[in-house]
């Protein structure tokens, strides 16, 4: 049985040069008194059977690696999409999908489920701190323990229905659905002491971020002017969802 775990959290980078850029002011938290004495945080991990366990409203498979959370339907029309999924607190208006679950509980599921984050899309720092153009080299099999599939399973017209989230995703020069790369779980970052995917609400980002937990890594990732809901498939604004996080499927070997 699993017990409460305390997710350490441990290294820290610089985001940016200018930390204000693209991110609200976080309000210091009070401290507490001397003699006040200081409790850790323990989330409560709770076991649903022999295979699914749960904290939040975030459900994991210690089996089929699979992890479930729900979400609803952000953006279904012509608007430019950068995320595929933002905390209900983060970018909405920018993002597919909306979600009320903690990204730092679903950092947890992954790393209980032995997922290896890649930083494979987090930019090298100089120095001083500044971003560089560098990105760090990741061993083959980190990169391949961080490949995920993302699905999304919603009921319509009194009818269970799935798809894979790419299929919801358009490329506005194409007019073709996302293609079918893997996701790739790079586990955000840390500033200031701060989970940056808790305080920035990114989830899954199309268009690359380094605070995001989850990046697409195929083609046009770089641009924030190409992708859009897929017309006539993504179901109306406000359509509850069950967004399926799984292991990307390896390639069968040739004979």
């Amino acid at each position: 049985m699993f017990r409460p775990v305390v997710l350490f959290l441990a290294g820290t980078r610089l985001l940016c040069a200018d930390p204000s850029t693209d991110r609200a002011p976080v309000e210091p938290r009070t401290l507490p008194a001397p003699d006040q004495p200081v409790t850790e945080a323990k989330p409560a991990i709770k076991e649903l059977d022999a295979d699914r366990l749960q904290i939040g409203e975030v459900i994991f498979n210690r089996k089929t690696r699979e992890i479930r959370f729900p979400a609803a339907v952000n953006m279904a029309g012509d608007e430019l999409l950068e995320f595929a999924i933002v905390h209900s607190k983060g970018k909405i208006h920018e993002s597919l999908l909306l979600t009320e679950v903690s990204p730092t509980h679903l950092n947890l599921a992954f790393k209980l489920l032995r997922y290896q984050a890649s930083p494979e899309f987090y930019p090298l720092l100089d120095e001083d701190g500044t971003v560089t153009s560098k990105f760090p080299e990741v061993m083959a099999d980190v990169k391949a323990a961080a490949r995920v599939d993302l699905s999304v399973e919603w009921k319509q017209d009194g009818k269970d229905r799935k798809a894979k989230l790419r299929e919801w995703i358009a490329h506005g020069s194409t007019g073709e659905s996302m293609a079918a790369d893997p996701w790739v779980y790079g586990g955000s970052e840390i500033y200031e002491g701060k989970f940056m995917a808790e305080t920035s609400g990114d989830v899954a980002a199309i268009f690359l971020s380094n605070t995001a937990l989850i990046n697409f890594s195929g083609k046009d990732n770089n641009s924030d002017e190409v992708w859009l809901p897929y017309p006539k498939r993504v179901p109306p604004v406000g359509t509850k969802v069950t967004v399926i996080i799984a292991p990307f499927p390896t390639p069968a070997a040739k004979p």
